[in-house]
Order: C-alpha cells, then sequence, then structure tokens
C-alpha cells in the first residue's frame, strides 16, 4: 500500500505529465534503448519514429498518476495495455528497467523541480503500477497457454497459403510449423507477427487482426501494404515481397479487447481502409451462428482497386435473413453505393439507438464516424472500437483519406 504521502506528491505532480509527458517519455525511450537495445527486439520502431508510442505512454503514465489512489478505475485500460504487452511478450523482468528510465527521464526533463521527495514517491508508485500489469498480463499469459492448443510465447508458423485481395491488401494463410490446431479466438482479435528481415539487426513485431472466424488449424491476417518510404512500410513491404508460400514467422497466441459481443441486438460494422480486417472475422461468425441477426455492414475506401473482400462481404451477407451491405468510395468508378465520405445521412440508414457499431480505420475516419453515431443518438457502451497500434487522441485526428 502506498502512504497517504505518496499519493499527495504523486497526485500533486501528475498535472506537470500532461505538460511535459511526451517530453519525458521521448527521453525515456532514447536513454533506454541506448542503454538496452534489445528491447527493441520487442518495440514497434514505427510507432517510435512517428512518436505515437510516447504519446501513449505519457497519456498512459498521466492516467495513473490521477488515480494512483484508486488503481482499479483504470483497469480496463490496464488490461487493453496488458492485451498488447502479452501479444509482444513483454515479461516481468523488463518493468525494473522501464521503471529506472523513466525516473531518470523525470530528473532530466524537470531538472531541480524534480526533488529527492518527488522522485523517490514516483518511484514507490511505480513499484504499485507496474505490480498491477505484471499480475493481470501473467493471468493473461496463463489464460493463453491453458486454452486447447494454446501457447505462452511466440511459436514457428508456416505460410500455406497467399492470397491478393485487392491492389494493397494480401491474406497470409498460417499454420503452426509442427501442423498442430491452433487456439480459438473471439472475432476483432489480433495476433503478432515477428520476423528476420535481412539486414536488419533487430527483429520486428507487428500486431495484425485475424480477418477469418476461427478455424481448426490456421489463422488468417490480411496486411496492407504502407508506402515504401514509411517507417511502417518496413514490415509490410517484407510480407507482400519475401513472404511466400513455405515462409516461416513467429506467431503469438491471439489477443486483443475489441471483439463481436454475443448478442442478437442489430449490429453494425462500419470500416475504413484496411480497418475492415476484424470486421471479416466478426461479419463470417455472424454468417455462421447468428444468421438472423439484423447486420449492416459499411465500408469506405478510396476506389474500388483497393476494396478488399467486396466479393466475400456480399457472399457473406447474401446467407443472412435480414443484412445490407454499404460502400463508399472517395473516388468511385463503379460499383460503389455512395461518393465521398461517410456521413451521418448515410449512417442514419442503416443505424438506430439500439444498434451495436463496431468501428476500425484510420484514426480522423473513426473520430468522423463515432461522432456521427453519438448525434444520431447511439449510446457509447453501444460503440466498440479498436486502433491500429498504440491509442491515441481520436479528438486531435484529422481526416486523412484511406
Amino acid at each position: 500500500m502506498l502512504s497517504q504521502k505518496t499519493i499527495e506528491i504523486v497526485k500533486s505532480t501528475a498535472p506537470v505529465l500532461e505538460v511535459k509527458g511526451t517530453e519525458i517519455t521521448s527521453t525515456f525511450y532514447k536513454n533506454m534503448f541506448a542503454n538496452h537495445p534489445e528491447l527493441l527486439n520487442i518495440f514497434n520502431h514505427a510507432n517510435q519514429e512517428k512518436g505515437r508510442q510516447q504519446t501513449a505512454l505519457a497519456n498512459s503514465v498521466y492516467a495513473a498518476a490521477q488515480n494512483i489512489d484508486k488503481l482499479e478505475t483504470i483497469l480496463p485500460v490496464v488490461k487493453q495495455i496488458g492485451h498488447k504487452h502479452r501479444s509482444l511478450g513483454v515479461k516481468p523482468e523488463h518493468y525494473p528497467i522501464v521503471g529506472e528510465h523513466l525516473l531518470q527521464a523525470i530528473q532530466q526533463v524537470l531538472g531541480e523541480a524534480a526533488t529527492e521527495e518527488i522522485i523517490d514517491a514516483w518511484g514507490e508508485a511505480y513499484g504499485v503500477i507496474a505490480g498491477v500489469f505484471i499480475d493481470v498480463e501473467e493471468e493473461m499469459y496463463k489464460e493463453a497457454e491453458n486454452k486447447n492448443a494454446g501457447f505462452r510465447d511466440f511459436k514457428p508458423f508456416i505460410v500455406t497459403k497467399k492470397v491478393v485481395e485487392s491492389d494493397v491488401i494480401t491474406s497470409f494463410y498460417l499454420q503452426p510449423k509442427e501442423g498442430a490446431n491452433v487456439p480459438t479466438y473471439k472475432p476483432g482479435q489480433y495476433i503478432s507477427v515477428r520476423v528476420n528481415i535481412p539486414g536488419e539487426e533487430f527483429t520486428h513485431i507487428r500486431q495484425y487482426s485475424l480477418s477469418s472466424a476461427p478455424m481448426e488449424n490456421l489463422y488468417r491476417i490480411s496486411v496492407k501494404r504502407e508506402a515504401d518510404h514509411a517507417p511502417q512500410g518496413k514490415v509490410s513491404n517484407y510480407l507482400h515481397d519475401r513472404m511466400e508460400v513455405g515462409s516461416e514467422m513467429d506467431v503469438s497466441a491471439p489477443a486483443g479487447d475489441f471483439y463481436l459481443e454475443d448478442h442478437t441486438t442489430p449490429v453494425a460494422f462500419i470500416s475504413g481502409g484496411v480497418g475492415i480486417t476484424p470486421m471479416m472475422s466478426m461479419l463470417e461468425m455472424v454468417a455462421q451462428t447468428k444468421p438472423e441477426r439484423p447486420t449492416a455492414f459499411i465500408h469506405a475506401s478510396k476506389h474500388e482497386g483497393v476494396h478488399a473482400f467486396k466479393g466475400e462481404v456480399d457472399a457473406l451477407m447474401g446467407g443472412l435473413l435480414n443484412g445490407e451491405a454499404c460502400y463508399i468510395y472517395e473516388n468511385p468508378s463503379d460499383g460503389a453505393h455512395h461518393r465521398g465520405y461517410v456521413n451521418k445521412e448515410i449512417l442514419s440508414k442503416y443505424i438506430d439507438r439500439e444498434t451495436e457499431c463496431y468501428v476500425c480505420g484510420p484514426a480522423p475516419f473513426m473520430k468522423a464516424v463515432i461522432t456521427t453515431l453519438k448525434e444520431l443518438g447511439v449510446e457509447e457502451e453501444k460503440i466498440h472500437f479498436e486502433f491500429f497500434g498504440p491509442a491515441m487522441d481520436l479528438s486531435k485526428a484529422d481526416r486523412v483519406t484511406i
């Protein structure tokens, strides 16, 4: 238990993190990777270069500081981060390294303002916060390991099939190297893949949504090729260009807290670009288990060429008793129901206050959709969404094309 004095110090200094948080976490990552470059085998280098990881960590530390006397209130956030940590292979022995360099960064950025009393209080608080994360993540490791065909860490998988789904998205069917079955998962969850790229000193890990309903001995991921010059394109281009049938990659057990709830109320899957991937898993599950469930599938793309799974969605929707699909293209030539972007007029045709809404796509797309859903009277607990990568503040997301 933390002393009342420690709680008061941490809560009183929390506002500093709101102002200096990203500077502190940027300093933290720089110093930690300089002293422990082996941790670059775990962290997503692209998110580091774009600054998203630093911002996400700053927001998490700030939230923990604000609620240091009632950490149970941030347990949902801890579990969300815990899913990602378990999927990446974060272990208890990593937390002391993080704590040491986080305290050093606070001292370095705040200078004389970071008194010994403040640093001691933050060190004590970090120990408690780290303990919460370690306990939550250990339960997740155990759960993954104890499932039928389950496993705790990464294991080698083989590409058994590679299918081009659009101009930019290709699916990879993955089977355990030893030929065993795979643990099941909830539609919408993701796996991590770990690859060794020739010429790269460190391994690269990326998390990809599972894009089909559970299969007995296969996983399917569907990967968008990112621009060659972008840091996040390094792995996607490697998968597209170098991974063929018979190629091997390491895969984690499925994880994630964005998944289809087993309800009978109307449901809408709303996606932009590659955000369609977890929706395919969800839609396929509805078709298999609840074809009577009223279902809307709303997808936005730049144009037909980058729209993946159109034929598959049409076939699945045709098997539902009450299903409608809507496609919106920014620059359509044919096949679109609407030109432009998802808007209130379109959403109001398919969604009412009772609809469970699942949203995935670029952050600006999600910001626009979620804002509109709330304007239509959809309650917050009925709006489920998934970020690709570290969580972002949707209020700061500007519109980009998809």
